[in-house]
């Protein structure tokens, strides 16, 4: 196995700033002991973290698998396993990881491990991928199969992470792909979870504001009071949708958050599609956290400043609890519609910076440069 001049194999965990390089951090703190364990032999392990944004203007798996050789070459490592939140895709296929054991290096594409205990997942894929490149490496006519060895975290029946082609040219020598509607799917989770819609709520102080201010004036308003006493459920449902797809549709047009591509090969029109996808799930995520909260906000107001016998007079109904809710749930949408208007006054760049991890920042912001060029 590769051993530095110290007797310990020094990994280097080389991760796109951001969410890769917290994740990465968070590893390290117990990864050398983990692989200690594992690789048995009185073997150890020291794990650097280098935060630094090697996928930069790259999305292509080979270029960038050698980049990582390259910048290894420049430092005392042994192995280098390289993180990224960027989706990546291989022959068409959604690339999960890429290992290289002559040149003990890996590529990691975060996004395919899905949005679920992804701490986890990368974890127990860094640990495999070390330990596939900790053996020896094989150089000229004693290179191992490209088909070995397999990975212990793909090794399920119902996962949809299998081995993927390599062209003869490619310094990679294993590669793994998730294929099908469940990869998809998978990769799409995992793009969401790497926007954290959950950052939309906070970044966006003027629409949330504006949704504020007019779900306080209609939650006094006796008109309001009378429309969502008379509305059945269904048309507070087609309510609460229609007012959150406003809310979607109108910051993705003025913030300019649709992926257009000049590109009309198909596999442009499906990275364009799975991006948009990303976009609108995001956005969606953090529109329904907004309406959610205005729900509860809106039911703390109206239990502090409705009067039931004045509610009782205007509507003809009992102020109850399901009055409550009905009003509160009624008044969101009303709300969500006045905060839609009140995100024309966010910038462009506070919705991307609230939509979007920073690597997709940073990659959108290249792409529009190089359309303006």
């Amino acid at each position: 196995m590769p051993v530095s001049s110290r007797g310990v194999t020094v990994v280097a965990l080389l991760a796109d700033p951001d969410a890769p390089t917290e994740i990465a951090q968070r590893m390290a703190r117990t990864l050398p002991d983990r692989l200690a364990d594992k690789s048995g032999q009185g073997r150890r392990f020291d794990v650097e973290v280098v935060s630094e944004p090697f996928t930069a203007g790259i999305e292509d798996p080979p270029t960038l698998m050698r980049r990582i050789m390259d910048r290894a070459g420049a430092e005392d490592w042994d192995i280098v396993v390289a993180l990224t939140d960027l989706p990546l895709r291989s022959h068409r296929l959604k690339l999960v990881v890429d290992l290289s054991r002559e040149h003990g290096v890996a590529l990691l594409s975060l996004p395919s491990l899905g949005g679920w205990r992804l701490q986890t997942k990368a974890r127990r894929v860094v640990e495999e991928a070390v330990l596939s490149l900790a053996g020896p490496r094989a150089t000229g006519a004693e290179e191992a199969p490209r088909s070995q060895p397999p990975l212990g975290p793909f090794a399920g029946r119902l996962s949809p992470v299998r081995p993927g082609p390599v062209d003869e040219e490619e310094i990679t020598d294993l590669r793994y792909v998730a294929s099908g509607p469940r990869g998809y799917l998978r990769v799409l989770v995992g793009m969401v979870r790497a926007n954290r819609p959950w950052r939309l709520v906070p970044g966006l102080s003027k629409a949330l504001a504006a949704a504020l201010a007019t779900g306080a004036i209609a939650t006094v308003n006796s008109t309001v009071w009378n429309l969502a006493a008379a509305l059945s459920a269904p048309r507070l449902v087609i309510a609460m949708v229609g007012s959150v797809a406003l809310m979607i549709g109108w910051l993705i047009v003025d913030a300019n958050l649709w992926h257009r591509t000049e590109e009309v090969s198909p596999e442009a029109r499906k990275r364009a599609a799975l991006y948009n996808a990303s976009t609108v799930a995001t956005v969606g995520i953090g529109v329904l956290v907004c309406y959610a909260g205005l729900m509860v906000i809106n039911v703390v107001w109206a239990l502090f400043i409705l009067n039931d016998r004045v509610f009782a007079s205007m509507t003809r109904t009992p102020l109850h609890a399901t009055e409550y809710w009905t009003l509160s749930w009624f008044v969101a949408s009303i709300a969500t519609v006045g905060g839609a208007l009140g995100s024309g006054l966010e910038s462009d760049e506070a919705i991307r910076a609230a939509a979007y991890s920073k690597r997709e920042q940073e990659r959108r912001t290249a792409l529009r440069d190089d359309h303006g060029d």
